[in-house]
């Protein structure tokens, strides 16, 4: 990942939900005008992985 991608993502996590929200919607917005090829099962997996993980430590914060 790049500096520039690496900046937009701290960025994006010190902003309130709404702020998130929003941004994540317009992000959506704009990705979809991509022409993306189809992700294989790997990049699926591993992508679900980063997810539960993520899910795991914010309710081990909170629980």
């Amino acid at each position: 990942m790049n500096k520039s991608v690496e900046a937009l993502l701290e960025s994006f996590e010190r902003l309130p939900e709404e702020a998130k929200r929003e941004a994540a919607s317009e992000i959506l917005r704009r990705s979809a005008k991509f022409k993306l090829p189809p992700l294989d099962e790997d990049t699926l997996v591993e992508a679900a992985d980063s997810v539960f993980l993520e899910l795991d430590k914010e309710e081990s914060k909170h629980g």
